[in-house]
């Protein structure tokens, strides 16, 4: 039998293959070589494919406010804009603190208690012990620290849904709460002290809230500039500097129409620099450390995270943690606004407008998709409603109704924009 020696026909050599293939080409390189047209065309594919970002807050809270200042022209003066300000710091911390909570896809329902204990933990060692202000301070904020790592501790290690541990620890920290309080019920604060003056003292000179808005320009410019230069180092997509300095521009007349609408009243508010301080801070805890990558993998799927090597029950404890710290230190301007710490603090409706404001910010109640910055705008959002009816003398139980609508309607924009984010296979 006669074997065939033929050789078989030589395969096309792996360089000619490679070469002969289109080159893969990221598809914001050709958004932005197209221009406007090109920047059109992607806004278009994302609100197609429910990638609605910050869209639906920020129209939401401009329709609010033209409503309200058709209603009353005093809802938008430089005083009540600056109280506004002032009154949603409170909130807005502890909100931030659950922004962090619902990046993991859970709930803390003991933020509101927990508020409360701080502050009265301080009116207490420091009004009716005698204590150091700036010891009792940071033991009322450590307070908060401890029993979030406790909730956290159950819910990682022991396996208790975080909805009943919180629900558990709601109930036990506003019984602490008043008992620590004692018969009397109210700690008034001195009026002079470092915790009182976080809400009622303002930078009085126009240079600080210029200087801030001239910071925060110049800090985000800075920012993008070198961070696109990495980028650029790195061969990966960036923004031209076109792009940048446009946006640079709007955030510029925004900072600035600000800080004279302040400095027309009582000048910068101290709680308003803290509270973007805080708000710096988080986001790039977030966005820029390993830390944060964590939050945001563990929200997505808990088990792919484990197999990454990711250590789950840390991180769960952690960010319990940090959702406790916060609401100590909202605790503390809670207290600061009524220079006092009394038994109502943190309780009726005041736990639902923080997680209001987290979720109606944009943070998402499945988990892996918010920023701090959802915070802000939520809060903002809640705030204005409150301060518009308020001026209209709308009843309490309307505001509630008006408020529970938006969250409402929030949440289905949240489920639709999930829904429409996996048929466009991007969940």
């Amino acid at each position: 039998m006669s074997i065939d020696k033929t050789p078989a026909p030589a395969t096309e050599p792996a360089e000619k293959t490679a070469a002969a293939a289109v080159p893969a080409v990221d598809p914001r390189l050709l958004v932005r070589e197209q221009g406007f047209a090109g920047y059109l065309g992607e806004f278009k594919r994302k609100m197609k494919a429910g990638d609605l970002g910050s869209i639906p807050v920020v129209v939401g809270l401009l329709v609010i406010w033209i409503i309200f200042t058709s209603l009353n022209s005093n809802f938008l003066t430089a005083g009540n804009f600056s109280d506004m300000s002032v009154a949603m710091v409170g909130t807005g911390m502890i909100a931030v603190g659950i922004v962090f909570v619902l990046l993991l896809g859970e709930i803390d329902l003991s933020v509101g208690s927990v508020s409360g204990v701080a502050g009265a933990a301080f009116a207490v060692m420091n009004v009716t012990h005698g204590m150091n202000e700036i010891l009792a301070l940071v033991l009322s904020i450590l307070t908060g620290t401890a029993a979030g790592a406790i909730h956290g501790f159950v819910f990682a290690r022991i396996g208790v849904p975080a909805f009943a541990v919180t629900l558990a620890g709601l109930l036990f920290w506003q019984g602490f709460m008043l008992r620590i309080l004692g018969d009397n019920g109210t700690i008034n604060l001195d009026p002079d002290g470092i915790v009182v003056n976080l809400t009622s003292y303002y930078f009085s000179d126009v240079a600080a809230a210029y200087g801030l808005a001239i910071v925060v320009t110049a800090g985000y410019f800075l920012s993008a500039f070198f961070g696109n230069r990495r980028r650029e180092a790195a061969g990966v997509p960036s923004r031209p500097l076109s792009e940048i300095i446009v946006r640079t521009v709007l955030l510029a007349v925004l900072a600035f129409i600000v800080a004279i609408v302040f400095n027309q009243y009582k000048g910068l508010p101290l709680a308003v620099v803290v509270f973007l301080a805080f708000l710096l801070l988080t986001d790039f805890v977030l966005r820029r450390t390993a830390y944060g990558r964590k939050v945001f993998a563990l929200g997505g799927s808990v088990e792919a995270s484990r197999r990454a090597g990711i250590n789950v029950e840390l991180i769960r404890i952690s960010v319990f943690a940090i959702a406790g710290t916060f609401a100590a230190i909202g605790g503390l301007f809670v207290a600061s606004k009524i220079a006092s710490a009394n038994q109502g603090a943190g309780t009726g409706e005041f736990l639902m407008n923080v997680i209001a404001a987290a979720v109606i910010g944009g943070t998402s109640l499945f988990g892996g998709r918010g920023r701090t910055w959802d915070a802000l705008l939520g809060v903002m959002v809640i705030v204005s409603i409150q301060y518009g009816l308020a001026l209209e003398g709308i009843a309490s139980p309307v505001q509630y109704m008006i408020t529970g609508g938006v969250l409402l309607a929030t949440v289905v924009i949240d489920a639709v924009t999930r829904k429409t984010q996996k048929t466009a296979g991007r969940a």
